[in-house]
């Protein structure tokens, strides 16, 4: 088994914050992150297929492939976006580096699946360099 892994930034940014609390418990918990203006972020979002090389090509997956997947499924909708105001997702979902890395997997799980036998393996979610969430499918 192998497992590859494509790498790709993009900038959004979001705000946390719990409709059904107050505007003080928002403060309490989220502190400035709760700041309804938002703030920003360069991701870096990693994308690991996993399965067996091709006999005749000797890829998991074609690269360039996993490249359009990730474009058209994840940056396009993400890249240069409030979370909260432009992606459906996160309409009613707090936009933590936690459900950011659970959303672009549903988005991406359907698209990988299957494609030469390789399967999604792991999305990992890069807020800042020091601070990462990673996502397996429920594992």
């Amino acid at each position: 088994m192998i497992f590859l892994t494509r790498r790709a930034t993009f900038s959004a940014s979001h705000y946390y914050w719990n409709e059904d609390w107050s505007a003080e418990k928002n403060a309490e918990v989220f502190g400035r992150c709760a700041n309804r203006h938002g703030h920003g972020h360069n991701y870096t979002l990693e994308v690991t297929v996993a399965g067996e090389p091709d006999p005749v090509t000797g890829f998991v997956v074609d690269l360039k492939w996993l490249k359009d997947v990730m474009e058209r499924e994840v940056l396009e909708a993400y890249d240069h976006r409030h979370l909260n105001l432009e992606v459906p997702e996160f309409a009613k979902l707090i936009p933590t580096t936690e459900n950011i890395a659970i959303a672009v997997w549903k988005r991406l799980e359907p698209a990988v699946t299957g494609v030469g036998g390789a399967r999604l393996s792991r999305v990992r979610i890069y807020e800042t360099p020091e601070i990462f969430a990673e996502y397996r499918g429920g594992q």
